[in-house]
């Protein structure tokens, strides 16, 4: 039964906007309010030549005024994470997928291999289309790009190489624990360098835990997703 009542606030990561990210929810759309936010800097916005998350966190923060789940994929969880600090009395549960918070594991051999692997691309690619083929290769992602790239893909892979880097985040994964809504970490089994991240937020936060493969680090588009998040949510 739909419950305008129930609002979930869907952050999208890096690479495209909140259209192309959230689109296998729409389902969800039936039961639940989705607000889905296109992220400063991304289409149909005009390009940044810097993105903080830590801005756009506070940017998004009041979406949760009132109360609602708040949902994050990628450089979008690390956003989310980010929010629920600043809001936790507003946040009524929590779902992060494979965000990039590789400071957590950075001792990890998995996560210092990807990072150098990540650095490499970023500096050897000399066109947006090149890095996304590297980056996405890199982290599983099926993803099949247009040669030429549209307007809105360019400008959007052209925003995440805007992004601060995601080592720089200070979060507060103490606080975050000690709040009551619950807390649900999803990881995609492809890489373990964000195995081990999603391991180490699932301890730090006291969060459930699911792994969904079948979509590398593109996970709400992994099988099962939208089911999983809609009986997390559901609870």
């Amino acid at each position: 039964m739909y419950d305008p009542a129930v609002r979930v606030v869907l952050v999208h990561g890096s690479g495209g906007n909140a259209e192309s990210a959230w689109a296998p929810l729409q389902a969800l759309s039936d039961r639940f309010e989705l607000v889905a936010p296109n992220r400063s800097g991304y289409p149909p916005g005009p390009l940044l030549e810097y993105i903080d998350f830590e801005e756009q966190a506070d940017e998004l923060a009041p979406l949760l005024q009132g109360g609602a789940h708040l949902v994050g994929h990628s450089y979008g969880g690390l956003i989310a994470l980010l929010m629920a600090g600043r809001r936790p009395a507003s946040v009524l549960s929590l779902a992060v997928s494979e965000p990039p918070a590789f400071a957590l594991a950075r001792e990890n051999p998995a996560v210092g291999r990807l990072l150098e692997q990540l650095e490499r691309i970023k500096q050897d690619s000399r066109e947006p289309r090149e890095f996304a083929a590297g980056f996405l290769g890199l982290v599983g992602s099926s993803a099949e790009l247009p040669d030429p790239l549209p307007p809105d893909a360019e400008q959007s892979i052209r925003a995440t190489l805007a992004e601060r880097s995601p080592l720089e985040a200070e979060l507060p994964l103490d606080e975050l624990a000690a709040t009551s809504f619950p807390k649900l970490v999803v990881s995609g089994s492809h890489h373990p360098a964000f195995d081990a991240v999603c391991d180490v937020l699932e301890q730090r936060l006291g969060a459930e835990r699911a792994v969904l493969p079948g979509a590398g680090h593109s996970i709400p588009r992994a099988p099962g997703y939208a089911a999983l998040l809609e009986e997390f949510l559901s609870r």
